[in-house]
């Protein structure tokens, strides 16, 4: 097994948890199990509190998916307080990466498509934020806005936190798997728009992310292409030629979206390739940085799953790679 997928199974994070304003434990989701590392603290996106809950007596629900005993796949819905769990780099180098699980606006996945990552890209001196939003589906006003907003907030604590966290608020980026990699495009894309009234002086700094990587992910509106629960999560039904206009991040493109890093698997049968490559050609024709990597099998939630035999295992590595060209880590 090479070095690095023994890490991700093999050696849970041993870092000393960063006492700050506005952190917090996160029990269910905090704790240590075999194989996967843990977070040393969590930063409350909203410490007053969100409003707009359509079900008052919602709480989250934590659940093991995987089969296999040597190793957990667990997944979470029900978030009622947004956050980040944050995973400092033992010998950062300025970097930092906002980690958006998929889960199909139902669940967030926040081992393979969140600490996995994170652990990983500590390693490369990367500090990590893994995003616990809100959830279309677990009804919410607004609810096609709430997780962008969530992320927008996000971007503007990480570089508040800056300084304790020894990161560089100018390279900080965002990456997200499936519905995250929606929730990521849309930030990428979306970063200025003004969702939400602000609540302290962090909604004063830049939300724009340094560079983004939605990783297989749902990005279209468009019926032919999109992922089928789109837009039932966030609409409630077919989306309208202004929806599509106003939430697509392929419609939504302009001189400042960040570079831009894309992969996906060509069997996909849950998210077509097309939301990819249909991303990737809106890029350039505006003329942003986009680099593509695109794997004949794989399927679809490969994220950071251990399967050496699998090509796709090496896109990490590709990402790391284009991070650094973008001057994420130096």
């Amino acid at each position: 097994m090479d070095k690095f997928r023994r890490s991700l199974l093999l050696a849970p994070l041993a870092l000393t948890a960063t006492a700050a304003a506005a952190q917090t434990a996160a029990p269910d989701t905090a704790k240590v199990v075999p194989g996967w590392p843990a977070p040393t603290t969590t930063i409350d996106l909203w410490p007053k509190g969100v409003a707009g809950q359509v079900h008052p007596d919602m709480k989250e629900v934590v659940e093991e998916t995987s089969t296999d005993p040597a190793i957990k796949f667990r997944r979470v819905q029900g978030i009622t307080k947004p956050r980040m769990a944050v995973f400092p780099a033992a010998n950062p180098t300025g970097g930092a990466m906002l980690i958006i699980p998929g889960g199909g606006f139902w669940w967030n996945y926040f081992d393979h498509e969140g600490y996995a990552l994170a652990d990983y890209l500590n390693q490369q001196g990367i500090t990590c934020f893994v995003l616990f939003y809100r959830l279309a589906n677990d009804g919410w006003d607004n609810k096609a806005d709430v997780a962008t907003i969530d992320a927008q907030r996000a971007m503007r604590l990480i570089r508040k936190h800056a300084a304790q966290y020894k990161l560089d608020p100018k390279r900080v980026g965002v990456i997200g798997f499936s519905a995250g990699g929606f929730i990521t495009a849309s930030l990428a894309t979306r970063h200025a728009q003004a969702l939400y009234a602000p609540v302290d002086d962090a909604d004063a700094l830049d939300a724009r992310p340094s560079l983004a990587a939605p990783i297989y992910p749902v990005q279209s509106l468009d019926p032919a292409i999109a992922y089928d629960g789109t837009a039932p999560s966030l609409f409630g039904g077919p989306a309208t030629a202004e929806q599509i206009a106003r939430y697509a991040p392929d419609h939504n493109i302009d001189a400042r979206t960040p570079p831009v890093f894309l992969t996906h698997a060509e069997d996909d049968t849950t998210v077509p390739v097309a939301n990819t490559t249909v991303f990737r050609d809106a890029l350039k024709a505006k003329g942003i940085m986009v680099e593509t990597h695109l794997f004949a099998r794989g399927g679809h939630g490969f994220g950071m799953k251990p399967d050496l035999d699998q090509p796709y295992h090496i896109w990490p590595q590709l990402f790391v790679n284009f991070a650094r060209s973008q001057g994420l880590m130096s």
